[in-house]
């Protein structure tokens, strides 16, 4: 397993350095020029032409790359070419924000479909299990920007109950934190938790056909005993794929839900820095999401061997 960490561990490498290439030439081929954005009114060619030698955007995309690259390698992604702040400061100040919403939803996804699944499995095709699959469905088909509008609109303007956007520390007031977190943590964890319910379900009802669970049940064990202890353990297998593929879903949803309901993370700096063709601060970003997404899936790997002993990544297993 530590070999097979290790190994995973260097393959990272490569697929790093390729996203940073990509995101690099991408973000270069988008209409728009950082330094007029950056310049405001001032339309002075000379002017321009030495912020841009400042900014080094005057220099060949190859070589702007490197440079880059040799400072990113040192942990040193430049500076904000909107606010000057250095680029890691600013991402570290927006994430415990990005943290605290990305937790909270991946916690209302998993909890809430594992009970709704659960139910479901033990109660195919009842009325229950009706409703739940509608849910599973509404919830994959309403888009982030649809639902949190909704939400807003209804339980914050209609409803009065919650506040429509904006954010309060934790260590300041944790109920006003609460408070705010409640609408954006919904709506980023609806399309995961639908997925969620849809695969526990199925992997559910799956196992629970198997010789053994029968088995169990003929022996006079209780159904508690007999999902919990049996059932679910063998049917996490392909759940866990599910849910260590949905934290790359909601890192991609924070950048909507955090726009939407004015929250200061780092999804809502992303997109206030591609508008602003922020080129250091959207090559960061999507370095650092793309690195999660790859630790996520090796730990999703590393929790097979738990849940089922008989997988082995050893002896040159891939």
């Amino acid at each position: 397993m530590l070999q097979y960490t290790i190994r995973r561990l260097l393959l990272m490498v490569p697929v790093a350095l390729l996203v940073t290439i990509i995101s690099f030439v991408l973000l270069r081929l988008t209409p728009g020029d950082p330094v007029l954005v950056y310049a405001g009114e001032e339309h002075d060619p000379a002017t321009l032409a030495a912020l841009r030698h400042s900014l080094g955007l005057d220099r060949p995309l190859p070589v702007q790359y490197v440079f880059w690259l040799e400072r990113a390698v040192q942990g040193d992604f430049g500076r904000s070419i909107r606010t000057q702040q250095p680029v890691l400061e600013a991402i570290v100040e927006r994430l415990p924000a990005t943290i605290e919403l990305g937790t909270a939803a991946l916690i209302i996804s998993i909890v809430v479909a594992f009970v709704i699944g659960i139910i479901a499995a033990l109660k195919r095709n009842s009325v229950f299990d009706l409703l739940s699959t509608g849910i599973a469905i509404a919830g994959v088909s309403l888009p982030n920007f649809f639902l949190g509008i909704a939400l807003i609109l209804f339980i914050a303007v209609f409803l009065r109950w919650l506040p429509p956007g904006g954010y309060t520390p934790l260590w300041q007031d944790p109920l006003d934190n609460l408070r705010h977190l409640i609408l954006p943590a919904i709506t980023l964890a609806t399309a995961s938790l639908a997925v969620n319910l849809r695969q526990i379900r199925s992997s559910l009802i799956e196992v629970l056909s198997q010789d053994y669970i029968r088995t169990a049940q003929a022996k006079g064990l209780p159904q508690r005993l007999v999902v919990l202890r049996h059932a679910l353990k063998n049917a996490m297998i392909p759940v866990i794929t599910v849910i260590g593929l949905q934290v790359g879903s909601i890192i991609e949803g924070a950048i909507i839900t955090e726009s939407i309901f004015f929250w200061p993370g780092v999804g809502r700096l992303a997109v206030d820095s591609i508008a602003g063709r922020d080129y250091p601060v959207v090559q960061a970003i999507v370095l650092m999401s793309a690195l999660s997404y790859m630790v996520s899936t090796l730990l999703v790997d590393v929790l097979y061997a738990w849940f089922d002993p008989r997988i082995s990544y050893g002896g040159g297993a891939s």
